[in-house]
């Protein structure tokens, strides 16, 4: 299996590190963004919506979005289970990663958009006051974070899920790239952040 990536895009690399706890070994495949690779007429007919990543099949057949290339993965290798093992712990899972995405990748993508690397880009005309508001938004969700590490080991209760793998991708990305890193001051979720790393996965 095939796996268009770009070095430092955090969403390809929410599946890397999926695929590193299943042992699964992907074919990793340069798409450059720099150049608007993802853009291209021959991309694009292997995602309509021109982004990264994309799990290419051995029969050409493509999936993308990343929770839906790690469901793919999950149902080829079920063990590490990263998804929840009953009705409940399924549903948990998916709304813990859910609040991750809308309420936390979503501001930090407006604050990636209207930040000084894309700016540089020449490609959006950026919004100053949005930036002012998205990267007060992350740092109140950094807030309530701290919050719940203080009372569960893991995001989504005291188990290692895709949840985890999410979360790690959104503050890496924020804090190498977007100048998001959480405040010291958050020591229960520098506790997870910590902990999270030094899986041999997170290295990817």
């Amino acid at each position: 299996m095939k796996l268009y990536d770009f070095p430092g895009a955090p969403n390809p690399r929410r599946v890397k590190i999926f695929a590193k706890e299943k042992g699964i070994s992907l074919e990793l495949v340069n798409c450059d963004m720099a150049n608007r690779e993802h853009k291209s007429p021959e991309f694009l007919k292997k995602n309509p919506s021109g982004k990264i990543p994309v799990l290419e099949l051995a029969d050409g057949r493509c999936i993308s979005e990343s929770v839906a290339i790690c469901r793919y993965l999950e149902s080829i290798v079920s063990e590490p289970n990263l998804f929840g093992k009953n009705a409940f712990e399924t549903s948990y899972i998916e709304s813990r990663n859910r609040h991750i995405e809308l309420e936390l990748w979503t501001q930090i993508g407006i604050s990636w958009v209207n930040g000084p690397i894309v700016g540089s880009m020449g490609l959006f005309k950026q919004i100053p006051a949005a930036k002012e508001a998205s990267d007060k938004n992350v740092k109140t969700f950094y807030e309530r974070l701290d919050n719940e590490f203080s009372k569960s080991e893991y995001v989504a209760g005291e188990r290692y899920t895709v949840a985890d793998i999410t979360l790690l991708s959104a503050i890496d990305f924020a804090s190498e790239m977007v100048n998001l890193k959480p405040d010291k001051s958050f020591k229960h979720l520098h506790r997870w952040h910590n902990m999270i790393s030094l899986r041999p996965s997170s290295a990817v």
